[in-house]
């Protein structure tokens, strides 16, 4: 049986990718608008596509390095599940971004004949998103699944995915916010113009970083924790059979069981798709909404009936030998489940109230902009501290009654449930950049202010649907890297005494870890901060040097923006990128497993923490400057906006590259240090 359903969670991924590619075409089939809106789209595709290609050719020599570096480790199996999820996780998101720059002109043109049909596609782009990740994601799994004996080596397709989402995040974020930060600074500061203005020489520039970071990059974050919570769980679920004694064939479907859950919440995403439609800007919220959680009960429903299939013996077994006295229950695995579901959900609520613009702690933000960019930043950041107590209290909640559930497996299963529906969850956050770009067209090609307006709405409930889609992500990253630690454990075959703080090997893992996301941060702000400087430094010769720019009579040079952004992602991204592969490597051959372990802990508690609060504050910042824009405290222009501008600028590398950097950052070091513990322990026998 357990077979039979790990096909049919097989055929339900390959149906996900039919469906991306059918929505995909009929995006296409629409129309794209005058000249004027596809020569501007052009510039947009044109940019993303050599992005990602220069981005993909040098992690091409990244992950030949790696594979050979495994198989030199004797580990040729690893290798090739490594290759593949990196090679997977790099279509998605290729698939992803394509859509979403052809989409965005179309989004535009339909906007002319109401709010409704561009909704349709915007959301429609999102979704060939979604579904390409849990669709390519979920194939990878199964396959390897059946290919490899020993669930462990899937870890290698995990490592593939992690390679390509922290390079993807991390050159992604600061493509975009080099760009965005230059055109804010010099065009709406200094020059006093609109954002999306065409005489805007990063223009161009920053509507592509809108979709190499938040199209690509989030796909490429998503995939990874998608793959690596079903891959923990089904470990998990080997070691417990294998530690009850029990017949692996007969009870596999503690194994597989991950694998159906994927299915059954990717079958729910594509009906969940159906009840996204409305006209009425002030319930686009509520209609983007409303498809998740039409998708989110079909999958409550459809994974009470996958449970029902567990097979009791085999849990009470289990349960019983992780030291729970009556065992576990199969209810009890539905309920870490649905504790999972929540809190998706519940962190996506609690991120929403401190991040749009309707709440106080924004509008407090923009209050604070009237009297100067300093009390901006002072309460910025510490509402973004604020942030971090509840979804904190939560993950901690979660995780401890999934563990009274199931134990370590009901969290590693919990964590399978938050992502369920990502195929869904992921279209709804994938669509605000395509809103996005579709209002800069609209701005740069001087529509009908009744378009702009319509883009506007998609835009800012696109927003909000950013600010969630990232604190889902960090919350799906707290409980993967939960899960992932264990395995390390199993795979280093650490006791729990191994890892007490008063070893002082523990102790400095601890201490190596909390600090190494604050320097990964530092890092990618810094970066951030090296490219945005040439950036500037070029929209200010553009407008000094090309006469006729302001006056409308002159194109500024785009491309060289958009090369200036394209180089400095590329070349900043390798050293946080190789913080992240080399430092468990490193700490674990000088200081011991019992440190790396350490590490991993310190990083996942302080990880989380800093990207929470980056996100959050970011995000708030972001919402304070459109909040003011809006006509709040003087509008476009006062001094207060000014301010908010500087707010929003110290916030886009916080909220779009640091921030959901860190959790991909804490998953990576877990499945690297879980391929190199067997290397560890060989070296140290």
């Amino acid at each position: 049986m357990a077979l039979a359903l790990s096909i049919v969670a097989f055929v339900i991924s390959i149906g996900a990718i039919g469906y991306a590619f059918l929505l995909f075409t009929d995006i296409m089939q629409q129309p794209e608008g005058d000249e004027n809106m596809q020569r501007i789209a052009r510039h947009v595709q044109v940019g993303a596509r050599a992005f990602l290609v220069t981005e993909y050719k040098v992690l091409a020599v990244f992950v030949v390095l790696v594979a050979f570096l495994l198989v030199f480790g004797d580990q040729r199996l690893t290798a090739v599940a490594f290759v593949c999820g990196a090679f997977f996780s790099a279509v998605a998101g290729y698939f992803g971004m394509h859509t979403a720059t052809r989409a965005a002109v179309r989004t535009t043109e339909r906007a002319k004949t109401g709010l409704g049909p561009a909704l349709q596609i915007a959301f429609q782009s999102g979704m060939v998103m979604g579904l390409a990740v849990v669709g390519l994601g979920l194939a990878g799994v199964c396959i390897f699944y059946w290919a490899f004996d020993d669930p462990n080596m899937i870890f290698g397709y995990s490592f593939g995915a992690s390679s390509i989402a922290l390079f993807a995040r991390v050159g992604g974020g600061i493509y975009t916010k080099a760009a965005d930060v230059g055109a804010d600074l010099v065009g709406k500061v200094e020059q006093g113009i609109p954002e999306d203005d065409p005489r805007n020489p990063a223009t161009i520039a920053d509507n592509v970083g809108d979709n190499v970071g938040d199209v690509a990059g989030m796909g490429a974050d998503l995939f990874e924790s998608y793959v690596g919570s079903i891959i923990a769980t089904m470990v998990l679920g080997a070691y417990y059979i294998s530690e009850a004694k029990l017949d692996p064939q007969e009870y596999a479907y503690m194994l597989v069981l991950p694998l159906i859950l994927a299915g059954v919440g990717t079958a729910a995403s594509m009906l969940g798709r159906r009840f996204v439609y409305t006209e009425d800007e002030t319930k686009l919220g509520t209609a983007l909404h409303k498809g998740l959680w039409v998708a989110s009960a079909i999958f409550a429903v459809a994974a009470a009936g996958a449970c029902a299939l567990l097979p009791e013996e085999a849990l009470i077994k289990a349960g019983q030998r992780a030291g729970f006295e009556s065992g576990w229950s199969r209810w009890g695995v539905y309920g870490a489940i649905l504790l999972g579901l929540a809190l998706g959900v519940l962190i996506g609520l609690i991120t929403e109230y401190f991040t749009t613009a309707s709440q106080k702690p924004v509008r407090e933000i923009a209050r604070q902009s009237e009297t100067g960019a300093a009390t901006n930043l002072i309460q910025g950041l510490a509402i973004g501290m604020q942030s971090t107590w509840a979804p904190l209290i939560l993950i901690a909640l979660a995780s401890f009654f999934s563990y009274k559930l199931a134990g370590i497996y009901g969290v590693s299963i919990s964590a399978v449930g938050m992502l369920s529906t990502l195929g869904i969850s992921l279209g709804v956050d994938a669509y605000g950049p395509v809103a996005d770009n579709a209002g800069g067209i609209a701005e740069m090609t001087g529509q009908d202010p009744s378009v702009r307006q319509r883009t506007d709405a998609l835009d800012a409930a696109g927003n909000t649907t950013a600010a969630i889609g990232k604190g889902f992500a960090i919350g799906s990253a707290a409980l993967t890297a939960l899960a992932l630690f264990h395995a390390f454990i199993l795979a280093s075959k650490l006791d729990v005494a191994d890892l007490s703080v008063a070893s002082v090997e523990t102790l400095a893992g601890l201490l190596i870890g909390g600090m190494l996301p604050f320097l990964f941060a530092s890092l990618t702000m810094l970066a951030v901060g090296r490219a945005a400087h040439a950036m500037i430094e070029e929209v200010r010769r553009q407008f000094k040097e090309i006469p006729g720019i302001m006056e409308g009579t002159a194109e500024p040079d785009y491309g060289k923006c958009v090369a200036i952004s394209t180089k400095g992602a590329i070349r900043e991204m390798i050293l946080p990128g190789l913080l992240a592969v080399a430092s468990p490597v490193l700490v674990g051959y000088i200081l011991g497993l019992p440190a790396l372990g350490g590490m991993l802990a310190g990083a996942t508690v302080t990880g989380v923490l800093m990207a929470i609060f980056m996100a959050n504050a970011g995000g708030a910042w972001d919402n304070a400057k459109k909040y003011i824009e809006g006509g709040a405290h003087g509008g476009k222009g006062s001094e207060a906006h000014k301010a908010a501008v500087v707010g929003d600028t110290v916030g886009d590398p916080f909220k779009d590259t640091s921030g959901p950097s860190i959790n991909i950052l804490i998953k990576l070091m877990c499945v690297v240090s879980i391929i190199v513990a067997p290397m560890l322990i060989k070296a140290a026998s």
